[in-house]
Parts: structure tokens; sequence; C-alpha cells
């Protein structure tokens, strides 16, 4: 059996579901008791209470066909009627007399019971009225002399009040679910904030965070705290460790340069400078890369689209063959603007190395924002998206190396700073280009 649309109808927060497994038991022990207690308990009330006026009304009845005449019958029930508290009508108005079919409300569910107890005892029974707006039972009788019409409190074959019990149910309910909440609100309050400082390192930002609620939440805490004090070791070390050696090279590089430099002139002197030349590139990517390994700077809350179109003009300004779409809506979002330009610096370098023109745009949604950085160079193959994004890949068969060659770590420097801003970076192909399509997607 599949119950996918059940998945799909349960609430996604912790707070819904929580509440839906709280109100739930509430509702159904409130059916459960509405069904057994009050249908159960009042019908059986309301039927016992109308066996005992069945032998009251049974005794009028038998005063009123055992006289010898009409006057005696009414001096009768005249007696009985003030001992017994009815209120007696004989012969009944024609209204009563003439009536056929019981009546009463719709919401009245005891009164069901009323008739049904009252005609199953009373054979002779004529007409029954429980819609009286003075709150009386009138019951009209066939008798040889005519109609017979008694009528009595309706207190008298029902309990009285029983909404009173589902008031006090109600509000009962309503006052321990208020209770519940607020003790279930101060329970989901330490797991809120252990998800808020996880989602905010995840997007490169350090939060306080102290370890507090239940014994299990307390682990959950302390193992996050222990998993990102690891984390911001490792990434110490390896800025530490790349620094260290790009710093550690450039002082044998620059000797080599300086040497070559007082070397007569030759195709193996240049040679040999190219090599230096490559291994300065190769240690100033070391150091990119290390520096955008960690997290630098607080984030700012920007306008992302004048952001990105300084960028792009910036590049244009360089000589890049750059241009920007109009943006498609307008919003703000918290990033590090230094980071975010050099990764889209980066992309935008790589698309007009290996194309001839590059296009920028900019999507912003409810859930994040997209920069989509096209370009019509040769593009990458599907199979080797994945390949591309890893750090010192070149994939020199899928790119124009025409244009210069880099070290193979654009791709990687600009994943790791949108990994730090909680988002992402998409490989495709561009359909109204032909070339490679990069979306970087971040959140709100």
């Amino acid at each position: 059996m599949n119950f996918s649309w059940l998945k799909q109808m349960m609430p996604r927060g912790l707070y819904g579901r929580a509440a839906l497994i709280l109100v739930l038991p509430v509702v159904t022990i409130q059916l459960v008791v509405s069904v057994v207690f009050i249908q159960r308990h009042f019908e059986r009330v309301t039927r016992q209470m109308t066996q005992s006026m069945v032998h009251e009304i049974d005794l009028l009845d038998r005063a009123a066909r055992t006289a010898p005449d009409f006057a005696t019958a009414r001096a009768r029930l005249a007696d009985l009627d003030s001992i017994l508290g009815f209120t007696v009508r004989y012969p009944a108005p024609e209204s009563l007399a003439n009536a056929r079919g019981d009546q009463r409300s719709f919401s009245d569910l005891t009164g069901i019971v009323v008739i049904s107890t009252l005609r199953t005892a009373l054979k002779n029974v004529r007409y029954i009225d429980l819609n009286d707006a003075d709150d009386q039972v009138t019951v009209v009788l066939e008798t040889a002399r005519g109609a017979l019409a008694l009528s009595f409190p309706r207190d008298r074959v029902s309990a009285s009040n029983p909404h009173q019990l589902l008031v006090l149910m109600l509000f009962v309910s309503i006052l321990m679910t208020l209770v519940a909440y607020l003790f279930l609100r101060n329970q989901l309050r330490p797991i809120r904030r252990l998800a808020a400082a996880a989602e905010a390192f995840g997007k490169g930002r350090n939060v306080s965070y102290r370890v507090s609620g239940a014994n299990e939440v307390r682990s959950a805490g302390s193992a996050f705290l222990d998993m990102r004090n690891r984390i911001e070791r490792q990434i110490e070390q390896r800025t530490l460790m790349l620094s260290g050696v790009s710093h550690d090279l450039r002082t044998p590089l620059t000797r080599l340069r300086l040497g070559l430099s007082m070397l007569p002139e030759g195709p193996e002197i240049t040679a040999m400078e190219r090599d230096v030349d490559e291994m300065n590139r190769l240690v100033d990517a070391f150091l990119d890369f290390a520096r955008e390994g960690a997290t630098q700077g607080d984030p700012e809350l920007c306008e992302i689209c004048p952001f990105v179109r300084a960028v792009v003009e910036d590049g244009a300004r360089a000589g890049q063959n750059v241009t920007m779409r109009p943006c498609e809506g307008q919003g703000e979002a918290t990033f590090r603007p230094d980071a975010l330009r050099r990764a889209l610096e980066n992309l935008i370098g790589n698309a007009v190395r290996y194309g001839e023109h590059c296009v920028v745009s900019v999507v912003i949604s409810q859930k994040g924002w997209r920069i989509v950085v096209e370009d019509d160079g040769p593009g990458i193959a599907p199979e080797r998206r994945d390949e591309a994004l890893r750090p010192f890949t070149r994939l020199d068969p899928a790119r124009n190396q025409d244009r210069g060659q880099g070290v193979g770590l654009g791709l990687s420097i600009a994943i790791d700073i949108l990994r730090s801003h909680g988002g992402t970076l998409k490989l495709g192909e561009s359909a109204d280009m032909g070339g490679l399509r990069i979306e970087m997607i971040l959140p709100r």
C-alpha cells in the first residue's frame, strides 16, 4: 500500500510534527470519551429516567381510562397532577389532538432515546413534542374519551446540562495543550539553536553555541562542537602548511631567476625562465587556494545585482570580453564580498580564456539566488564535469589551451568559496552560447 500521500500531508518542521504528536492523542481521547462515555452513559441515564416517567404517565392514563365519567376522570387527573407535577389537559387542545409526527431538534441526541423509550413502553402514544421553547416535554395519549395531553419538564427524562462535560473537556484539553506547548518549546529551543549554529558554520560563520537541553541534545551539541573544532584545526593546518611551503619555495625561485638573468641569453635559458614563471604561478595558486580555504572576514548584507555588475564592469575594463544580462528580480544576501568576488573573477577568467565571449546573469528567487556564467568555448563533457571540480585538475583535451594554461585551481577555489557560504557550483551546457554554463547557487 502506497502511503506517499500521507507523507506529503505531514508537517515538515519539527514544531509542526511535535504539535501533531501532541494534539493527535488529545483529540483521539476526546473522541473516545465522547463516544463511549457520552453516548453510553447519557443514553443509559436518559433511558432510566424516561422509564421512571413512564410509570407516572401510565398512572395518569389509567386514572383517565378507569373513571366512570368524564368529570370523575378530570378530578382524578387534577389530584394526581398536583402530586406528580404534571400539566394535564383533558381533553387535549385541537392542535395537539390532531398533531402527527414527533418533534425534536436535530441536535437533540438524547431526544431519540426519550421518544423511543416512551413509544416502546406506552402503546397508545399519539404524539411527542420535545421541541418546546419552555423546555417542556408534551406527550399526547389516545383514550376512549379523547386525547390526553401531559406536559412535564425536560430535565425529568434527560440528564441536565450534558454540554458541561464537553466544555470541561475542551477547556482542560486546551489548558493541557498550552502547558505541553510551553514545555515542548523549551525542549526544542536547544535543537533550533544547534541547527542554527550548524547552518551558520556551513555558510562560513562561526556563531556562539552553548550546549544545553536534554541529554540527547547535549550529546549532539558536544559532537557538533568537537567536529567544528576539528574542521577549524584542519583548515588552519592546511593553510599554514600551504603558506609555509609556498613561502619557502619563493626564496630558491628568486635565486634561480637571479642566476638565470646573469647568464647569457639563449634558447635553454629562455626555456628555464618559462619554467621558473610556471613555478611562480603554481606558488601563487597554492597561496590563493590556502587563503580561500580559511574563513576570512565577516559576511555582509549586500545588494546582489550591483555587486555582480561591479565585478563584470571591472573585468570589462581589464580587457575581458564579458557582458551582463538584466537581473531577474531584486534582493539582498549575506556573503563575504571579497571571497565571492574572487570566485566570480575566477569563473569569468576561465570563460574568456577558453572562449571568445562571456555572459553573466543573475536569477533571484524566494529560496535563493544564482549567478550564471556562460561562454562560447568548447565546454566540458558531462562525464568529466565532476573531475573538473577537483583541485589541480587540467582537462587538456576538453578545453582550449591556446589562450594560456592554468594550474587547475580556478573551479576548486570557486566551489570552496561557495561551500563556505552554504552554496554549491553546478556545471552544464549553455543552451544560448553552446559552451560551458556554470551556476553559482547560494541559499537565502
